[in-house]
């Protein structure tokens, strides 16, 4: 294998298995996104502020509870706190050894709110500003 096939057979990987907050944004927004959305974090983490439509299971739960709360045949994005943190690869992982195709929000909650999208806590939702260095202000993308 060359070097560019070794490259584009480990990139269109990462697209198999990852996707980003941008686009798990907008196939929320459609109303029919084709996945379901796990925070994998803890009750604390939970109660603190989770992305709104997203359902909560925390990784140590996963094996034993996702069948009875999740379709199976629905594929799974999952998230933690954010790029420091790999509880969303546990949580992904979990996920794929209990049989769902599954994928990992890269940037968690932490680039969520960033990209200045709604966060759902106790005294309501909430949005921050975007940050510009991590998020394009006033313009489109363009990724």
């Amino acid at each position: 294998m060359t070097i560019s096939t070794t490259a584009a057979a480990f990139f269109a990987a990462k697209l198999e298995f990852q996707t980003d907050v941008a686009d798990v944004a907008t196939a929320l927004r459609s109303g029919e996104p084709g996945f379901v959305l796990v925070d994998s974090r803890s009750a604390i983490a939970w109660d603190q502020g989770h992305i709104p439509g997203a359902v909560h299971l925390p990784t140590a739960e996963i094996a034993a509870r996702a069948g009875e709360l999740l379709d199976p045949v629905v594929p799974v994005v999952t998230y933690c706190w954010g790029p420091g943190c790999d509880g969303a690869t546990r949580a992904a992982l979990a996920f794929a050894l209990a049989g769902f195709t599954v994928k990992e929000m890269i940037g968690g909650v932490e680039y969520w709110i960033r990209e200045g999208l709604t966060l759902r806590t106790p005294q309501g939702d909430v949005e921050a500003a975007a940050d510009p260095l991590t998020a394009p202000v006033g313009a489109a993308c363009g990724c």
